[in-house]
């Protein structure tokens, strides 16, 4: 049970210190947090004076000295062929939004053990005292020597775009906005599976997007890259469309490559006949919006902790419902696709994620459903031990094909 696990660290397994310096009653959740849920664990022993001589002083300089001369030993020699940065401002923290970067220490270390749990790949949280783009790119370009990757994490939009893009310009690792791919990835490994219950292609389909920022930008591109029919996007003033004059410069790209259909007005609107509704903003959708699209829709209400469309009220409607929640089938949850995206890059030393690399993921995690496949088991569970591998083996072999592998 939750309230039994309690960190060997903590010095308490009966209460923690409220905000005003307060015991208050026993909480798991502090518990399991009491001193940090990572440590740092030597992968040789130094039992004697021969160990330490190998492992430090004098014997590390004849490693350090072959490195120096042949620079891409470094990721036969040290951790950095296996270890990612988890990077964050703290501006975009899952629900919490803008709480700073000591605030978003106890989610990126979390991050971390789902990068090692689930993928066998090392990963360092790095929260940065900065918001400023600039400041955070040259951060990281100079923190890059030490990691075979970085995870770009809870950096709010549009900021996000920028950071991710000029860090993959000067970076010869790759660098990945997991609220913006990973998402992605398993949206649309969803996706594929919920049409072929339905006895149709992402081409036949036309989709709404609920949310123009970090991830429903990157949906919306990576499924068209996919092949989907037609996406139309919504932010919080209506459908994301050529007409408007209040768009930012990522809104403004994203409506020249969406909604073939010219649609415009509210998100309720364009619903009407679509397909698929795949909700990444909060808010609520109305019933009657719901009911208006089309014949064995999809929705994926993915909002935490309140999806868009209370499951109840979308299974009235539709063939597949999806949410970013636990307790509901269908979870669409990015660790089902970080970790095997990583370590599938790092086993070739790829020098980026390309998007045949990220459709592979899809294509991997969608396949291991299976026969399996029904209404309520679109997407596997993060806990199938098949997953992981699927994914890496994928993206090892997408970039090798595609030309970024180094070994």
């Amino acid at each position: 049970m939750a309230a039994e696990i309690v960190n060997p660290r903590s010095d308490s397994s009966t209460d923690h210190e409220g905000p005003a310096g307060a015991a208050e009653p026993f909480d798991p959740a502090f518990a399991l947090h009491r001193g940090g849920k990572m440590a740092v664990q030597a992968t040789v022993p130094v039992r004697d004076k021969d160990d330490l001589s190998l492992a430090y002083t004098p014997g590390v300089a004849k490693v350090c000295s072959a490195i120096a001369e042949q620079p891409e030993l470094v990721n036969d020699y040290t951790w950095k062929s296996n270890v990612v940065a988890v990077v964050t401002d703290g501006t975009a923290v899952l629900g919490l939004g803008d709480i700073g970067a000591e605030a978003s220490l106890p989610v990126m270390e979390g991050k971390a053990i789902l990068f090692k749990q689930f993928g066998g790949v090392d990963a360092v949280p790095i929260a940065l005292a900065t918001t400023d783009a600039d400041e955070i790119v040259e951060t990281v370009v100079r923190l890059a020597p030490s990691f075979g990757g970085v995870n770009l994490e809870d950096i709010s939009a549009p900021r996000c775009f920028e950071i991710e893009r000029k860090l993959q310009e000067r970076l010869d690792i790759p660098v990945f906005h997991d609220d913006q791919h990973g998402t992605a990835v398993v949206t649309l490994a969803a996706l594929r599976n919920a049409a072929k219950l339905t006895g149709r292609t992402l081409g036949d389909l036309r989709a709404v997007i609920s949310g123009a920022g970090a991830a429903g930008v990157a949906i919306a591109k990576f499924l068209l890259e996919a092949g989907l029919g037609d996406v139309a996007v919504a932010d919080r003033k209506g459908v994301v469309s050529r007409d408007r004059e209040d768009l930012t410069p990522v809104k403004r790209e994203l409506a020249e490559l969406t909604n073939k259909a010219g649609l415009s007005g509210s998100l309720e609107s364009a619903l009407a006949g679509a397909d698929v509704f795949i909700g990444v903003s909060g808010g609520t959708v109305p019933e009657a919006a719901v009911a208006s699209m089309a014949p064995d829709a999809f929705v994926f209400a993915m909002a935490n902790p309140n999806p868009e469309v209370h499951p109840d009220v979308a299974h009235k409607y539709a063939a597949v419902v999806a949410t970013g929640r636990s307790d509901y089938p269908n979870q669409i949850n990015n660790v089902l696709a970080f970790p095997g995206i990583f370590a599938g890059a790092l086993q070739v030393r790829a020098s980026r994620i390309t998007e045949g690399m990220k459709i592979a993921a899809a294509d991997a995690l969608a396949a291991v459903v299976g026969d399996e496949l029904a209404a309520e088991y679109v997407i596997p569970s993060p806990f199938d031990e098949r997953v992981a591998p699927a994914v890496t083996a994928a993206v090892a072999a997408a970039a090798r094909a595609e030309g970024v592998a180094r070994r």
